[in-house]
């Protein structure tokens, strides 16, 4: 048994340098043709709140650290950005139906409330993203507003998210 062990550990070397030349794709645009700030107002402090704790997982635009470049950390953190696109997207955030836009408030407001977001796993790194009281609330009254302004502008039928 003791003399596979260097050449499993040789192998798996090999694999590990190997791999570091597969790069998945980064998230890196800076199109703000559909971003949330285009038909909804982000007061200075939210947005402030927004690019610390929430951006790099939920934008086309991540900030990433030196980290990002070694794999499999590459794949696992652009893994962790698609999925949390897929739930919340500020940058094609004004794409979605004003139903989806109204709901993704609610999630805002559920998901801050609940300390759901920012996740754990990127507070443990990003002590910077770990929101004070205040900074929930800022983040919640904001969601509020702007949900409160969809009811004034549009019918109560059309804020409600239908399941196809």
């Amino acid at each position: 048994m003791k003399k596979y062990i260097k050449p499993i550990l040789f192998g798996l070397l090999i694999i590990l340098l190997l791999a570091q030349f597969i790069r998945p794709e980064k998230n890196l645009s800076n199109d703000l043709t559909h971003d949330i700030s285009q038909k909804y107002p982000v007061p200075g402090d939210v947005q402030d709140i927004l690019k610390v704790a929430c951006n790099d997982c939920h934008s086309n635009h991540t900030v990433y650290p030196w980290y990002a470049e070694v794999q499999p950390v590459a794949s696992w953190l652009a893994h962790h950005v698609d999925e949390g696109k897929e739930h919340l997207n500020f940058s094609n955030f004004t794409v979605r139906r004003v139903a989806v836009q109204n709901h993704k408030f609610e999630e805002i407001i559920e998901m801050v409330r609940e300390g759901e977001m920012p996740l754990a796993s990127y507070t443990w790194i990003h002590r910077d993203a770990i929101l004070t009281e205040n900074q929930k609330q800022t983040l919640i009254s904001w969601a509020q507003a702007n949900m409160d302004s969809l009811k004034v502008r549009y019918p109560a039928d059309s804020l409600v998210l239908r399941r196809k």
